[in-house]
């Protein structure tokens, strides 16, 4: 047996128990409740208000697309199936609350209406200072480079989108948008700034976040950097720049060591945000569905509020018991 010490298992790494196991399995069961999804406020706003313009008026609401594309982001379902899904619980709806009598849009309409559909992701409330975890990564697009292998009998290469998102200490997503993949990460997350709310107290990430414009963007909202800098970064010699916050976390680093850095700079709490996406690709899937960019940057949309919402059911409560 190799004597080698695992990377992936290391002996060091401490172990949890989770405190709260049995409100935390009602929360896992109340996921797949559908009223959870479909509202009776929802019910209520499923017929549109009158356009006031002349012509035909739209027969199903924002609010009756949106519980209908969260539906199937839920429950993995493709279009045809989501409006048979949709059709049934409707059904018993009817039935149940008479005079309701209402419809399923088709798959035509949901695949039209999700390309065009205004949604804003969900505020979160949250109370006091926000501690603020950024991180990104890649989702496949659906069917690009397979269609393109099999239409021009070459192999196809594969369409990628970026997801970045700003989570909160709680896991709680404040803030995401859609790129290409060449997009860049620090500049993306200087937009991601503008849309949280409150007081920011700390902005934690990745190496690839270690940017002067970060700290910039950081230190107009009053906020900590916390971002480990590279191996090869070096501390600025201009005047205004030598008793920068960026400058002293590369001297302190090279003082005391990447590792040690870390440790003391809290640089933990990033796993936080590695996490959001590790459920995001669970639950959610690691590719997008819709096919136009308009689609997708929906779908992400929805999908982030849906965690969300699973989120404020119930999380973990953990307590390490030792290494």
């Amino acid at each position: 047996m190799s004597s080698k010490r695992s990377k992936i298992h290391p002996k060091y790494k401490t172990k949890y128990r989770v405190k709260n196991w049995s409100a935390y399995d009602r929360a896992l069961v109340a996921r797949g409740d559908v009223t959870l999804w479909i509202t009776p406020e929802a019910l209520e706003a499923w017929r549109p208000e009158p356009t006031g313009r002349r012509g035909a008026q739209p027969k199903f609401s924002d609010v009756a697309i949106e519980a209908a594309l969260t539906l199937r982001i839920v429950f993995h379902l493709p279009l045809r199936q989501t409006e048979g899904f949709l059709r049934s619980i409707l059904r018993t709806t009817n039935l149940i609350h008479g005079g309701l009598d209402l419809e399923s849009p088709d798959h035509t309409t949901l695949s039209r209406r999700g390309q065009v559909l205004a949604l804003d992701l969900r505020a979160v409330p949250h109370q006091g200072e926000v501690h603020l975890l950024i991180d990104s990564s890649g989702l496949a697009a659906f069917g690009e480079g397979e269609w393109a292998a099999v239409k021009h009998g070459a192999k196809g290469r594969r369409g990628w989108r970026k997801l970045h998102l700003s989570v909160d200490s709680r896991g709680m997503i404040l803030a995401q948008t859609l790129t290409e993949a060449t997009a860049d990460d620090a500049s993306t997350a200087i937009e991601l700034f503008e849309t949280v709310e409150g007081t920011i107290t700390c902005v934690t990430a990745d190496g690839a976040y270690d940017t002067a414009a970060i700290y910039e963007a950081a230190a107009e909202r009053g906020a900590r950097v916390v971002v480990p800098p590279s191996t090869t970064a070096t501390a600025s010699r201009k005047p205004r720049a030598r008793a920068s916050p960026r400058n002293r976390t590369i001297e302190r680093a090279q003082e005391i060591g990447r590792k040690a850095w870390k440790k003391e700079a809290g640089y933990h709490q990033q796993a936080r945000a590695e996490n959001t996406f590790f459920r995001y690709k669970t639950i959610v899937g690691d590719r997008l569905r819709a096919r136009s960019e308009a689609g997708r940057k929906v779908e992400a949309r929805i999908a982030c509020d849906v965690l969300n919402r699973m989120t404020e059911l119930g999380r973990t409560d953990s307590a390490a018991i030792g290494a």
